[in-house]
């Protein structure tokens, strides 16, 4: 027995606000695909992967910005292949594929240590963190005059 008219709608609409799957699908532009991303840690590092299918290190780019943060970009340009005289593209999706993914660096990574290698369409990243030890070896003390 029904007690209560179930509105469909609400539900429906932050079931799809609030799936991070939709969000990753999500492209403000549609040259623009982000890769899913998996992010992992550990006691010694935090691990990035990402899925770059068919892409090779030459096709991807990675810095450190003014701001501390990780900048993932990739930039794929398509094969210009002849059009035949007899033939049209009804829809030609094989261009230029591009990517910017800024991630915000946590203070407890060792930025000079950061390495990235892909292999089988994966980019994984590693960035290792500080221990306790080399932290308070970083701090320096100011001697007040």
């Amino acid at each position: 027995m029904l007690l209560a008219k179930r509105n469909d709608l609400m539900p429906s609409l932050f079931n799809e606000l609030l799936d991070w799957n939709n969000w990753n699908n999500f492209t403000a532009d549609e040259h623009c695909p982000m890769p899913k991303m998996n992010v992992s840690e550990s006691e010694k590092d935090y691990e990035l992967e990402l899925c770059v299918p068919g892409l090779s290190k030459e096709d991807l780019n990675l810095s450190i910005d003014s701001d501390n943060n990780l900048v993932v970009e990739m930039v794929q340009k398509g094969e210009k292949k002849e059009e035949k005289k007899d033939r049209h593209f009804l829809r030609h999706e094989f261009n230029e594929l591009q990517f910017k993914q800024l991630l915000s660096l946590p203070e407890n990574v060792k930025k000079n240590e950061i390495s990235a290698k892909v292999e089988h369409g994966i980019l994984r990243i590693t960035l290792p963190k500080y221990t306790d030890q080399e932290k308070k070896a970083l701090m320096q003390h100011i001697e007040i005059c």
